[in-house]
Parts: C-alpha cells; structure tokens; sequence
C-alpha cells in the first residue's frame, strides 16, 4: 500500500512538473488580463482546474495501459497453458496407442481375426474410463467386433492384467440391425437393434434367460438408454453352432448382445460389477462423436 501510495504521489510530482510551465504562462496571461477586466481569482481557479483534469487524463491512460499490458499477459500465459494441455494430451494418446499395437501383438490378436482398429478403440476407451474412476473390475475388457460376421466367435473376454484371450465367443446382434452382418444401429426404444459404444457392467440376475448381466451405456446418444431399454448380457439357445448350422445363420435379439447359453456360468460371473464392454463396428458417426473416444 506504501508503495502504492509512493507511486502515486511521484506519478503527481512529474505531472506538477510537466504541467507547470504552463500553468504559470496562464495564471500571467489571467493577471494581464486582469488589469483589463478579469479576476486573478479565476485564473487561478483556471489553473487548478487544468492540472487536476490534465492528472487525471494521464493517469487514466497509465492504468488503462497496465491494464492492456497486464491482459495480454494473462492471454500469452493462458495460451501457453492450452499448448502444454495439447501437447500432453498428444504424447498420451501416442503412448496408448503404441500400448495397444504392443498387446495386439503380443497376444497375437489378429490370428484371433480381431482387427487392430476395433482393439485400438477399445483400448483408448478403457483407458479414459480407467482414467475416470469408471470401472471397477479393471482386469478385463470385453469386446464384441460388429464389422465381423455373427456367423464368426466375434466377442472377446481379454485379460489386461495377464494379456491373453479368456474366451471368444459367439454374440448375437439385434434383430433389426441386420441378418448375418450387422449394419444399422439405434438408442431408441423399441428399435429392436444393437448400439454401439462403450458400457459398464452391473450386477446379475435371473431371468426369462436365465443367468443375465445388466449393462449401463457410457457413450451419449448412442447407448445411454440400454439400461432403460432392458439391453442385457443373457444366454440365448438360438446363438449357437447348432442353429448356424441348421439354418445358415445365426439367431437374432431385440437389441440384446445375447451369447451361447452354455458359456454364460463362466463368462457372466467374470464380467458382472464394473468391468469395460465394447460394441465395436466402424462407424464414421460414432468414432467421431463418441462421448467416450473423445471426450
């Protein structure tokens, strides 16, 4: 505050200064007029009123100076700010990309017939989600590969922890999504198709299907009404070799990503409680707006 105070006083003295010289040619031209008619009274009047108003001018224009000075400081500061962001943001996105070329091959996945984009999307998604304090059961990540035909074992239940394939199975799609290939996908009620993105498992429970998982959609638009729409992990008999085999393909949901009912004792249990599931299919529309890839 002293120093505040100190400047203010030395910003007045300079002005005292500068303004003086004129002052006193205007109080002498007041008193030569004066003889003539006027007052040396006004001209002092005058003469105080022109250094207080001239002061003020020109401290007014130093602070509107700091001020520009000060904003365009913050500005280059908060823009340094952005490029550190940015460019963190890129050597993370590199290295969870370079993490997942490195598990796809070491776990051999394209032998699997799983490509490398759909296990490059679900790695970047499980790990925003792990980011986030999402998931709970963090050692496994499911993936079902809609570009496949459901004529394929096209859903994988991958170890992150231990990098290998658990299990790899069949899973049906919706019925109005397609026949063999899965093609149209939809968050809306009563659609009767399959929605892509990236989910959290819940608990289990029995139902009609018996031994089911309820799944809650994470990616805005796309899937966040499956758990409203009753969209469940469940068994279903008409997903099965036998029925490919019968008909030349393979049965159909109502939106469900139902799987065969005698893997469901052993890949539900493991799934169920916060663990990271992902219906894949290259989308242009999804992949760019997906909440959960690019949020």
């Amino acid at each position: 505050m002293k120093r505040t105070i100190l400047h203010t006083a030395k910003i007045l003295l300079l002005l005292f200064v500068l303004t003086a010289p004129v002052a006193l040619v205007a109080g002498k031209n007041e008193m030569t007029a004066g003889r003539n008619g006027y007052h040396s009274s006004e001209a002092i009047k005058r003469i105080i009123h022109y250094n207080i108003s001239t002061g003020y001018e020109r401290i007014a224009g130093l602070a509107r100076a700091e001020e520009a000075k000060a904003a365009a400081e913050a500005a280059r500061a908060e823009e340094a700010k952005r490029a550190m962001r940015l460019a963190a943001m890129k050597a993370e996105y590199k290295l969870v990309m370079n993490t997942a070329i490195g598990m796809y091959d070491m776990m051999n996945l394209e032998s699997e017939d799983l490509s490398l984009k759909a296990f490059e999307y679900a790695w970047l998604g499980y790990h925003k989600l792990l980011k986030k304090g999402v998931l709970h059961n963090t050692d496994l990540l499911t993936i079902c590969d809609f570009s496949q035909s459901s004529s394929r074992e096209r859903m994988y239940v991958i170890d992150v922890r231990n990098k290998k394939v658990l299990y790899k199975t069949f899973v049906a799609h919706g019925i109005n999504s397609g026949e063999e290939f899965a093609t149209s996908f939809s968050n809306q009620d009563e659609s009767c198709k399959s929605s892509l993105g990236f989910y959290v498992t819940r608990k289990t429970y029995y139902g009609v299907n018996g031994l089911s998982l309820r799944i809650d959609g994470l990616d805005k638009g796309f899937n966040d009404n499956a758990y409203r729409r009753s969209i469940v992990i469940h068994g279903a008999p008409y997903v099965s070799e036998r029925i490919l085999n019968k008909y030349g393909v393979m049965g159909t949901t109502f939106g469900c990503p139902a799987i065969p009912t005698e893997v469901t004792g052993d890949i539900i249990p493991l799934m169920k409680n916060g663990s990271c599931f992902f219906i894949y299919y290259p989308s242009r529309k999804y992949l760019a707006q997906s909440s959960v890839l690019n949020g």
